[in-house]
């Protein structure tokens, strides 16, 4: 079966106070929409629909070697449902089940989409969504359900009652559906919210009201669900990451002293019973060889190559700075 993924990616990001487009941003060296489509192939994507809007000539050309991604353009912000109509071209082109998911969330993990797609087709579901369970749902769409705990809707947090905020399963924009749904789904949105804008959780309770099955399972971690949508969250992503980066490190044979005051960014590559002391930054894409030392104080740049069994330290003095190998 056909496996296709949607990236939305078009926003400005005004609370990022930038210019630079928001999938560009770092996360432990990446762009967000790098993490983003990771797990989408992963998860056995073979294509990707890409949606861009500001910045698009910088998102293209960062990732514009990557022919598995189809780029299309939203001139207007009229909400996430319309992101996904200006697909519709690409759309009709396409068999098979569709993901859809956010460019500004780097933390989804490609083993919760596989984990969406195999329920969703074990079910036989017209549409499935995975939700997360949150302490504080603020901001977030309410999932809500019947007394036999099936699906009936999505809720954007504005157009809440009291009694729908206090639900704590929220929506964090793991779609998937099958293309002949979405298609159809897409074409009984209306901007009647409060916002004015077309929501794309709305093709649920369309599909559910025609008397098609809806999926609604509980597969993402509150962890999972952090989005950047300013500084701090960025910030607050990273620091997520990097736990998840020197994890996998320790997990294959490599000893990282410290999380405090160490940085390996992603994609380095760290040989067995390797050290890592604190005090040191590891850039993107290094090589790091086996039972080498790197640090206290030292730094290997982006696409560094260290040979096995090396010290890298650097002893720094009040007046000196010296870089030893």
């Amino acid at each position: 079966m056909s496996l296709t993924a949607i990236i939305l990616a078009a926003g400005k990001s005004t609370r990022m106070k930038t210019k630079r487009p928001k999938a560009l941003h770092e996360v432990c060296g990446k762009p967000m929409l790098h993490y983003v489509l990771r797990a989408c192939y992963e998860a056995g994507c073979t294509r990707v629909i890409v949606v861009v809007g500001h910045g698009k000539e910088e998102v293209i050309a960062a990732f514009g070697e990557d022919k598995r991604i189809h780029w299309v353009e939203q001139t207007e912000q009229l909400g996430t449902g319309h992101a996904v109509q200006v697909c519709g071209v690409e759309l009709k082109k396409l068999h098979g089940d569709v993901f859809i998911l956010a460019g500004d969330g780097p933390l989804i993990r490609g083993e919760v989409l596989k984990t969406l797609a195999g329920a969703h087709r074990d079910e036989r579901a017209a549409a499935s969504m995975a939700t997360a369970m949150l302490d504080d749902p603020t901001g977030y769409g309410r999932v809500v359900r019947d007394e036999m705990g099936e699906f009936v809707a999505i809720v954007e947090q504005p157009d809440c009652t009291a009694e729908q905020r206090a639900i704590k399963e929220v929506f964090p924009s793991y779609y998937c559906v099958k293309v002949d749904e979405l298609l159809w789904g897409l074409e009984q949105l209306r901007p009647n919210n409060k916002k004015g804008e077309y929501y794309l959780t709305d093709i649920y309770g369309h599909l559910r009201d025609a008397g098609k099955k809806v999926l609604a399972l509980q597969a993402v971690t509150a962890e999972d669900v952090l989005a950047v949508n300013n500084r701090q969250q960025l910030a607050d992503v990273d620091a997520v990451m990097q736990e998840r980066i020197q994890r996998q490190h320790r997990d294959a044979g490599v000893t990282v002293v410290s999380s405090v005051g160490t940085y390996i960014e992603h994609g380095v590559t760290i040989g067995v019973d390797t050290v890592v002391h604190p005090y040191t930054f590891i850039g993107r894409d290094s090589i790091i060889g086996t039972e080498c030392v790197i640090g206290p104080f030292a730094v290997v740049p982006r696409e560094g190559l260290v040979p096995e069994g090396t010290t890298l330290a650097r002893n720094i003095t009040p007046d000196t700075a010296t870089l030893k190998v």
